[in-house]
């Protein structure tokens, strides 16, 4: 059936807060070559959503300006070059803009299958997260089988996906987390010690676990208000790797020669620049490697709310709050 000309989509007609956004009708992307269009029944709520919305975080200039950068749903039209689907499959996939609509182009190197067992809900709860946690814990940092890693954020979508991500290729995991709920949920995922930080030193806490060492890999959300102390709780040879800045990203005043004393490694990425045959290599390794995981139950994405898709401001004041536990999902159905 040939495609529908008009569709629902999440308006953004000026930077600021949650309720800039309204439901707006347009046009139904067409594929572009090494595209998919997917007709989209959940989309993900992530922290960029958030970044863009305020106007600290463009698209890039061949990405659609709305909203969304992870959904799930039903393949409706293939473009040129396109041999890894069919129409009707069941799709989800990393967007580089525009998954808060009722259709969505994604790429074919970033789109995967619904893992097994999994509905439109669930399987929207992933791309962002997996792939993101994937490039900068394991292809980054380097993350191995005995290692240690301390994961900021525990309780956030990131967060939840990287505990059990990490433990499930046989990582000690620490975590930080604002309150005892949070923290009690992290422990339940796989963290070995989940770190109340409003009342733990998570550097002294580190260090005691570890019987002085540090951990081996931090993945950082927080940025320049943990710098210097994620030097000091790093072991050597240890790997900070710093996906958000949270805490601001002007570390003032910090003392460096724990890089260099300790051999320390500093990266950091973001996922929406990365190149398309970047984004494929991860995909390809997330097929291989997680998606196993995830269909026989060792790993799953937690997720807090479900809302419907005319709640999105709701959903956005929700992230805000930082009050969840886990992801925010949108239903389209």
């Amino acid at each position: 059936m040939p495609l529908p000309q008009q569709m629902r989509h999440v308006d953004l007609k000026s930077f600021g807060g949650p309720e800039v956004m309204q439901l707006a009708t347009g046009p139904v992307p067409q594929p572009r070559p090494g595209e998919i269009i997917v007709e989209v029944e959940a989309a993900g709520v992530n922290r960029p959503d958030v970044a863009q919305r305020s106007g600290s975080y463009p698209p890039p200039k061949d990405a659609s300006p709305i909203l969304g950068l992870e959904v799930a749903g039903t393949v409706v039209a293939l473009g040129e070059g396109v041999s890894g689907f069919t129409i009707g499959d069941k799709v989800c996939g990393l967007a580089n803009g525009g998954g808060y609509a009722e259709y969505c182009a994604l790429p074919e190197g970033q789109t995967l299958p619904f893992p097994e067992g999994y509905d439109a809900v669930k399987a929207a709860a992933l791309p962002e997260t997996f792939f993101t946690v994937w490039a900068n814990l394991f292809q980054m940092a380097g993350l191995t089988e005995g290692e240690s890693v301390l994961i900021h954020g525990g309780s956030s979508g990131i967060g939840t996906t990287a505990i059990q991500l990490a433990r499930a290729f046989g990582a000690d995991v620490y975590t930080t987390a604002g309150s005892a709920e949070k923290c009690d949920a992290c422990q339940k995922l796989g963290a070995k010690r989940a770190i109340n930080y409003r009342e733990e030193d998570f550097v002294e806490v580190v260090k005691a676990e570890t019987q002085g060492k540090g951990v081996d890999v931090i993945l950082d959300m927080i940025g320049a208000s943990y710098f210097d102390r994620n030097l000091s709780a790093l072991a050597k040879d240890g790997c900070l790797s710093i996906i958000a800045f949270l805490g601001g990203a002007v570390a003032e005043k910090v003392n460096l020669s724990p890089i260099m004393v300790k051999r320390l490694t500093v990266t950091g990425s973001t996922m929406r620049p990365r190149t398309a045959e970047e984004k494929r290599a991860i995909r390809d390794e997330l097929r291989d490697q997680v998606w196993p995981l995830l269909a026989n139950g060792a790993v799953a994405p937690v997720i807090h709310s479900v809302l419907p898709f005319d709640q999105v401001v709701e959903a956005h004041r929700l992230m805000e709050t930082s009050s969840h536990i886990g992801k925010i999902v949108l239903d389209l159905r």
